[in-house]
């Protein structure tokens, strides 16, 4: 259609926002230019109309998918949602073949590649006078079972009140093994509890554990809503650690 609209009598209920354009007084002629106008007009509707059952099915004039639908991301978000258990998340449980000590004992093992750099990082902080003490290591999800259960009932504990500091068999970082307890060597007093955090090994770990690549699993105020554990340490050294974690953090509950 042209730039401009003639002015037809009875178009007044046309709505405002259609009528913009500038305004075409008729000339002489009358009924003649009239018709002339409304015959124009109407092969402009007739043009308009072609037009349109032409772009049927183009992507303007099909219809747009209902908000209320989640978007294909958001569908596979959901699709991936990991169930926790009372703000657990669920671990596989390490081959034992995975595993080597990091005590002397044997008795504390870790994956492979985290109990090398374990070792190293306890042999870094002993040059700087500091004292790491391997508390627990790997757990198999049966010893998880006694120490959540068993350690529940035996404190009269409820099962929310009990998940604070342990996790129900199946959702522990130490099933991995790549999760440590450590403690300060000259302060076996402060294992397990927050006054670890006094210790100088605590204040070693939190200057130095990064460059052996372990991190703080829960500090305080974590998004998964555990007890403040300054004793717990992960390994996230290689590809199979993050994903581990990671994966696991990004699709904890919503």
């Amino acid at each position: 259609m042209g730039q401009e609209k003639l002015k037809i009598p009875n178009w007044d209920e046309i709505p405002v926002a259609q009528r913009e354009n500038q305004r075409v007084e008729p000339k002489r002629g009358g009924v003649l230019w009239l018709l002339v106008g409304g015959l124009v007009g109407l092969g402009a509707i007739a043009a308009l109309a072609f037009y349109l059952f032409e772009m049927e099915g183009s992507p303007l004039t099909q219809s747009q998918p209902d908000p209320a639908e989640p978007s294909s991301e958001v569908a596979e978000r959901q699709e991936l949602a990991v169930e926790n258990v009372l703000g657990h998340l669920p671990y596989q449980e390490a081959s034992p073949d995975d595993l080597e000590p990091i005590t002397r004992d044997g008795r504390i093992r870790l994956r492979r590649s985290a109990a090398q750099q374990y070792r190293a990082m306890e042999a870094a902080a002993r040059a700087d006078g500091v004292i790491l003490s391997a508390i627990s290591g790997f757990r198999t999800v049966e010893e998880q079972q006694y120490l959540f259960f068993g350690v529940k009932q035996q404190r009269n504990q409820g099962a929310a009140q009990r998940a604070e500091v342990s996790a129900p068999p199946g959702y522990s970082e130490h099933h991995t093994g790549y999760a440590v307890d450590i403690g300060d060597g000259r302060a076996p007093a402060t294992n397990l509890s927050v006054n670890f955090e006094n210790t100088a090994a605590f204040r070693w770990l939190e200057q130095n554990a990064s460059r052996f690549s372990f991190e703080l699993s829960f500090p305080q105020d974590n998004p998964q809503g555990i007890a403040y554990e300054p004793w717990h340490w992960r390994f996230v050294g290689d590809i199979e650690s993050l994903e581990t974690f990671y994966r696991a953090q990004n699709l904890r509950r919503e």
